[in-house]
């Protein structure tokens, strides 16, 4: 089965913070294989760069958990997948249009629901509460954790 965790979900895993054991043991308790796209890739390394600019991580944290997300691509725990962005961009645009008054969810909040939906992830990890409820309107599933 394949999953499609937002990036804050995938800071908590590679970076230590207090989602950290939530997402290790959601993980422990679903065994899926992640979906990692461009965008992934992307919004993760940045966000870890951004954790060491505000202090709350080091230089040697910040390449520890680029090496470890490396190492489980090649064990497969990661999958790198390419996406039609546009397509996922559209979507993207339909879901907002559709739930955005209601929902207050954030653009890119909203672009990794449409990336999910676009791969048709059988699961969707995330923390954030709002983009938890665009998933299960969008998919008619609840969202882990």
């Amino acid at each position: 089965m394949i999953g499609y965790a937002d990036t804050s979900f995938l800071v908590s895993l590679y970076a230590f913070d207090t989602n950290s054991a939530p997402a290790q043991a959601t993980l422990a308790s679903h065994p899926l294989s992640l979906a990692f796209t461009e965008w992934h890739e992307f919004e993760l390394e940045n966000a870890l760069q951004l954790r060491e600019f505000r202090g709350r991580s080091t230089t040697a944290e910040t390449t520890a958990a680029l090496e470890l997300v490396r190492q489980n691509l090649q064990a497969g725990q990661l999958q790198r997948i390419l996406v039609d962005h546009t397509a996922a961009l559209a979507l993207a645009r339909s879901l907002a249009s559709l739930h955005g008054s209601k929902l207050g969810t954030r653009a890119l909040d909203v672009l990794h629901v449409a990336l999910a939906l676009e791969l048709n992830a059988d699961a969707f990890l995330t923390f954030d509460q709002r983009q938890a409820v665009l998933w299960k309107a969008a998919s008619g599933h609840d969202a882990l954790p």
